[in-house]
């Protein structure tokens, strides 16, 4: 199984794919999060992790363009900043700490909050602009049967949008997309 630094690099790297493959204009593109435009996308994941691994652990990233200015290069220092946290030898001695979570590694916390919101918002940047949709499936099926235990829990944080419904037999994706409120 990959370690935190490796799956970042690959969740990242294909986010990255779809942020370079925006056609010019395509920035201001209706996203499927109620009020978001593609932009906005790139926004969310450049701005709220920078407080919240300076909040738990005191790492600050480094902070590229503002994303109304030059999305592709904000998330490109962005995410080369978390890379960089990953694969350093000393984060495996860092911890996060959280009023909400108690304390974790802080490579598993990176992981666990940062890292897959990256790969469901994949999903979002790609439908917004045209790009390939497609998710790894088995990422797909993982992660929603760690939060389908959790479903009142995530719909009372007010992060996820109501679920919607789709067949019992539909593909691991569109079953992960509806859980978390989109519409595939």
């Amino acid at each position: 199984m990959a370690g935190p630094a490796d799956e970042h690099r690959l969740i990242a790297g294909a986010f990255t794919e779809r942020v370079r493959g925006v056609a010019p204009g395509g920035w201001d593109r209706p996203a499927p999060c109620a009020g978001w435009v593609a932009r906005d996308v790139v926004g969310h994941l450049v701005e709220w992790f920078p407080g919240f691994l300076r909040a738990g652990a005191g790492v600050e990233l480094p902070k590229g363009p503002p994303v109304a200015q030059d999305p592709v290069a904000a998330w490109t220092v962005h995410s080369d900043g978390v890379q960089a946290l990953l694969d350093d030898p000393a984060t495996a001695d860092k911890v996060l700490a959280n009023p909400n979570i108690g304390e974790i590694p802080l490579d598993q916390a990176v992981a666990m909050f940062y890292t897959s919101d990256v790969f469901m918002h994949t999903w979002d940047l790609a439908r917004a602009t045209g790009q390939d949709e497609r998710l790894d499936q088995e990422r797909c099926a993982a992660m929603l049967e760690g939060m389908l235990p959790m479903d009142a829990v995530l719909r009372s944080s007010g992060h996820y949008g109501p679920r919607v419904a789709v067949p019992d037999d539909a593909d691991p994706q569109t079953r992960l997309l509806a859980f978390i409120g989109r519409t595939p």
